[in-house]
C-alpha cells in the first residue's frame, strides 16, 4: 500500500489538474460563444449562395460552353480530399472522427482504383493521416485560426484548389469537416466542393424561364470560384465552433473526473492513516502491557 506522503502527493497533482482542466473548459466556453455565433452567421449566406447558383447551374448543367468548375472533367479518376481539423487536441474525439472519416474514404477510394490526393487544413489532421498516407499529401496548412478564423486564410485554401484543379491535377474534390449542430454534438460532413454539385430538378410545364443579363454562364463562371472561398470558410468555422464546444465537453468531464478521484484518494488516504494509527496504538498498548 503506498505511504501517506505518496497518497498527499498524488492528492495534489491531481488538484493541480483539476484546476488546468477547469481553466480550459472556462477558455473553451468563452471562446465558443464567438466562435458559434461566427458560424451561425455564415450559414445563412453560404447556403443562399449555393442555392441560388444551384437554379442558375440547372440550366447549364451538359450544356457547351458551361464553366469547368461546373462542368468537371468528364471522369472521376483523380480525387481530391480536403481534411480539415484543429491544430490543438484535448478535445476528446473530435479530430479522431474527421480523421477516421477521410482514412474511411480515402481507403475507399484507393480500392476502387481512383488516385488519391490530400489536402490537409490543421496539424491534428496533417500528423495522423502522415502515418499512413504520407507520400499522397499534396500541401498542408498548419497555421491558420490561432486566433479567429479569417476569410483570407479560407480563400487562400479556395485558391490553392482552384489552381489545382485549372492545372488539371484532379477530377473531383472533397472537403471533410465538422458541422456544428451543439457542445456536444459535432456531425462529420463530406461535402462536394468540385465540380460544383447540382441537385437533380423535375421538370415541369410551369417552370419559369429566366433571362440572364450578363449570361447564366458569365455570372457561374464569375460567382463560382467565389462560392468555393465561401464554402471553405464557411467550414473552417464549423469546424472552430465544433473544436471549442467539443474542448469545452473534455475539460468539463476531465474535471469531474479528478474531482471523483481527489475524493477516492482521500478516502483511501484517510483509510491508511486511520489504520496506521490503530497499529500504533495497539503498539503501545501492547508495550505497555509487557512491561
Amino acid at each position: 500500500m503506498p505511504s501517506l506522503k505518496e497518497f498527499r502527493v498524488r492528492i495534489e497533482s491531481v488538484q493541480s489538474t483539476k484546476k488546468i482542466t477547469s481553466a480550459m473548459k472556462m477558455v473553451a466556453a468563452s471562446k465558443l460563444r464567438r466562435a458559434q455565433e461566427a458560424a451561425e452567421a455564415a450559414r445563412p449566406y453560404a447556403e443562399r449562395m449555393a442555392s441560388m447558383l444551384s437554379n442558375l447551374a440547372g440550366a447549364s448543367v451538359g450544356r457547351a460552353g458551361a464553366p469547368p468548375m461546373l462542368a468537371g472533367t468528364g471522369k472521376d479518376d483523380v480525387q481530391l480530399v480536403v481534411v480539415m481539423t484543429a491544430n490543438r487536441g484535448l478535445c476528446g474525439g473530435f479530430n479522431t472522427n474527421i480523421i477516421r472519416s477521410a482514412r474511411t474514404l480515402i481507403r475507399e477510394l484507393l480500392a476502387s482504383g481512383k488516385t488519391v490526393k490530400i489536402l490537409t487544413v490543421g496539424r491534428k489532421g496533417r500528423d495522423a493521416i502522415r502515418r499512413d498516407f504520407r507520400e499522397l499529401i499534396v500541401g498542408e496548412y498548419t497555421e491558420f485560426g490561432r486566433k479567429r478564423v479569417a476569410f483570407a486564410e479560407a480563400n487562400e485554401v479556395a485558391k490553392k484548389v482552384t489552381d489545382m484543379y485549372v492545372a488539371g491535377e484532379f477530377d473531383v474534390a472533397t472537403m471533410i469537416y465538422a458541422r456544428f449542430k451543439s457542445a456536444v454534438t459535432q456531425i462529420v460532413t463530406r461535402q462536394q466542393i468540385i465540380p460544383f454539385p447540382v441537385p437533380v430538378v423535375e421538370t415541369t410545364d410551369a417552370q419559369m424561364v429566366y433571362d440572364y443579363e450578363p449570361s447564366d454562364t458569365e455570372i457561374l463562371t464569375e460567382l463560382l470560384p467565389r462560392n468555393l472561398a465561401i464554402q471553405v470558410f464557411r467550414a473552417m468555422l464549423e469546424n472552430s465552433a465544433s473544436f471549442f464546444g467539443a474542448q469545452m465537453a473534455a475539460m468539463d468531464s476531465a474535471t469531474r473526473n479528478a474531482g471523483e478521484m481527489i475524493d477516492k484518494l482521500k478516502l483511501r488516504y484517510n483509510r491508511s492513516r486511520q489504520a496506521m494509527i490503530t497499529k500504533e496504538l495497539i503498539e503501545i498498548i501492547s508495550g505497555a502491557e509487557a512491561v
